[in-house]
């Protein structure tokens, strides 16, 4: 008997060390193959010249390169961003997801017990609080624009009761039945979650879109896959210059301009749709190589804000 439970100790072994070897090897860079060339003309916008963009920084989380795309190392620590944008336009402002809100402690303890022993995160002053100290006139506040319904993206919402929330069909489903992913979003009894359609054809090579204000100064297009109701902003301000909020297809820039996708557990945790990532993070990398100055915001890459305003 001491025989075969011997060599069923060093199959296990052996198994054990190959999964080890093949997890790994999930974290090495592999970039996707280049998209083909953007040809289409640049799409019309007509900014007001009032329109502006504010950074609201509401806190961090600790991460490393290496969870964020593939080829990333580990030991590499990044401050992933938990960052709000108010979108100021004649016709109301939108703030572009809400970061950590004041209650953020609690959203956080209803995670999941792995989830939070993986996370940990400093907070800093909420959206709200900021446009508070500055006087913000909460009647110019058209809506909160969430690129997706995950917990960082929507802690803020009830510091801003009666705002409408703007989210896609698909996203307001996600939120119903999303499990742990949305279970914060789905506590807000008295969110106003309004959906939206993308009532416009093509931009940038994305097939629809939903032009917010009616003249190309923020166009919503859809971008599925991290969340079944996932979107980009773009934003055009006076003077021509692009902003691309691409939420969370990818977390670091290096996704986008590496065609580098999340390591395989990360992608197991976090995305409902490899596939569609994959097609949209090759969208987006054609549209950069398209217009190289345009500003690329991940949500949670600190580099993307950082030539924005902040109060």
């Amino acid at each position: 008997m001491g025989k075969p439970r011997r060599k069923r100790k060093l199959i296990v072994g052996a198994l054990a060390l190959l999964g080890a070897a093949l997890f790994g090897r999930t974290f090495l860079a592999a970039p996707l193959d280049p998209p083909p060339l953007l040809t289409a003309p640049l799409p019309v916008a007509s900014p007001p010249a009032e329109m502006s963009l504010v950074r609201l920084p509401t806190g961090i989380t600790h991460r490393s390169a290496g969870l964020a795309y593939r080829g990333g190392s580990l030991l590499e620590e990044r401050d992933f961003a938990m960052t709000a944008v108010l979108v100021r336009h004649p016709k109301g402002d939108l703030l572009v997801d809400t970061g950590f809100g004041r209650d953020i402690d609690a959203h956080f303890r209803a995670m999941p017990a792995w989830f939070r022993a993986l996370t940990s995160f400093e907070k800093g002053r909420p959206a709200a609080d900021q446009l508070e100290a500055t006087g913000y006139d909460r009647a110019r506040l058209r809506g909160i624009l969430l690129t997706h319904a995950h917990w960082d993206h929507v802690s803020g919402i009830p510091d801003f009761p009666g705002t409408p929330v703007l989210v896609t069909a698909e996203e307001k489903r996600f939120i119903a039945d999303g499990g742990f992913l949305t279970v914060v979003a789905r506590g807000f009894d008295s969110a106003r979650y309004e959906t939206y359609d993308f009532e416009g054809g093509d931009y940038l090579g994305f097939p629809r879109s939903h032009d917010v204000y009616g003249d190309g100064a923020v166009v919503v297009v859809p971008a599925p896959g991290h969340t079944p109701g996932s979107v980009i902003v773009f934003v055009t301000l006076p003077g021509s210059r692009r902003y691309a909020f691409v939420g969370d297809l990818a977390w670091q820039r290096e996704g986008v301009l590496e065609r580098e996708e999340r390591p395989w557990g990360q992608r197991a945790l976090a995305d409902q749709d490899d596939a569609s990532v994959r097609e949209n993070l090759l969208r987006m990398s054609a549209i950069t190589t398209r217009l190289p100055d345009l500003v690329l915001v991940p949500a949670h890459d600190a580099r993307g804000f950082a030539g924005i305003p902040g109060l």
